[in-house]
């Protein structure tokens, strides 16, 4: 009897022995071909990620912003802002010699080695004079927006927070703004102030103002009635901490894809300013270079056309990142 107790606790040894063997080359396998396989995904691994994510309702935003359209709208920006930034050391002409006195040879001559795209009115380099126009764009079009966005958002958050008068009298007045056309009221301010670079900064950024500030309102009437917010009242905060501290980061998602979207719209709107003749000769930009070559589309189609291709590729740029980013933020996305 004794004996064959002794050989049921070794056999059952024995079968643990080769289970916790069996399972340990199992795991070892599985895991050298997770680290040696591209894209090999080990299904405890994704298992574990999967019930982690349903826990704490992750929405995934850095794996959505990993689509090729929004890399590829990524990358753009970044080669348009490192023009920017860096234009005194790529472009080999300085800003004053692509505004200033003409340079060598004569206007409108085609791509050669000097100059690889042309040459432009007063026979100015064309290369050069997209590399600086990427910092005017982007030095309007960003100061603008956040000008419009800050006092948007103040302006939004009251009159949605309060309510009431507060609400009529603010969303009246910028009912006012957003009754003109857009672009109408842009010349209105041009021609009343000039042509400097400060000046299209804030007409826009005015311009702006209203969108944001009823963008923000939406979401913030939409925000206040949650329970969180009743609960902070009890809790004694006060309004401007609710408002700023509690509805707004929870309402911003919006104002953030209005924003990338915006700035695209904004370089669309400016080259059109430009193009319709309220450009400025001493500012470098894409759409007064289209403008002063529309004459000459025939015989020196490279003056016109490498500024459109720039204009066409920033906005293209934004547009994609903006796409991503609603994307990635909209929670209707949550569990795809």
């Amino acid at each position: 009897m004794m004996e064959q107790v002794i050989e049921e606790e070794y056999e059952e040894k024995e079968i643990t022995k080769k289970t916790t063997l069996k399972n340990i080359l199992y795991w070892m396998v599985n895991h050298l071909k997770f680290l040696f396989i591209p894209g090999y995904a080990s299904e405890d691994l994704e298992r574990r990620r999967f019930e982690y994510e349903k826990l704490v309702g992750k929405r995934k935003f850095i794996r959505r912003l990993k689509s090729v359209l929004t890399i590829m709208g990524i990358c753009i920006i970044f080669l348009v802002v490192t023009l920017a930034v860096f234009a005194p050391w790529i472009s080999v002409y300085t800003f004053e010699e692509l505004t200033g006195y003409p340079l060598t040879g004569h206007a409108w001559d085609p791509p050669s080695s000097a100059h690889p795209l042309g040459q432009t009115k007063d026979a100015r380099d064309i290369l050069g004079r997209m590399i600086w126009g990427a910092r005017s764009s982007l030095t309007i079009a960003l100061p603008a927006l956040l000008f419009a966005v800050f006092f948007g958002i103040i302006i939004g958050v009251i009159a949605a927070y309060y309510g009431g008068w507060v609400d009529s009298l603010l969303m009246r007045i910028m009912d006012i703004f957003l009754a003109f056309p857009g672009l109408i009221l842009i010349l209105v301010f041009i021609s009343i102030w000039g042509r400097r670079i400060e000046f299209f900064m804030l007409a826009y950024g005015i311009l702006g103002v209203a969108g944001y500030s009823r963008l923000i309102r939406g979401t913030v009437l939409q925000a206040r009635e949650l329970p969180y917010i009743q609960a902070a009242k009890v809790a004694g905060a006060g309004d401007g901490r609710i408002m700023f501290k509690h509805l707004l980061p929870n309402s911003i998602q919006p104002i953030i894809i209005a924003f990338t979207f915006d700035i695209g719209g904004i370089i669309l709107s400016l080259a059109g300013l430009s193009f319709l003749g309220y450009g400025s000769a001493d500012l470098i930009e894409w759409g007064y270079d289209i403008a002063i070559s529309r004459d000459r589309m025939y015989d020196a189609p490279w003056a016109m056309m490498w500024p459109g291709v720039m204009i066409l590729i920033t906005v293209l740029g934004f547009m994609l990142v903006g796409d991503g980013l609603r994307d990635a933020l909209d929670p209707r996305m949550r569990n795809l």
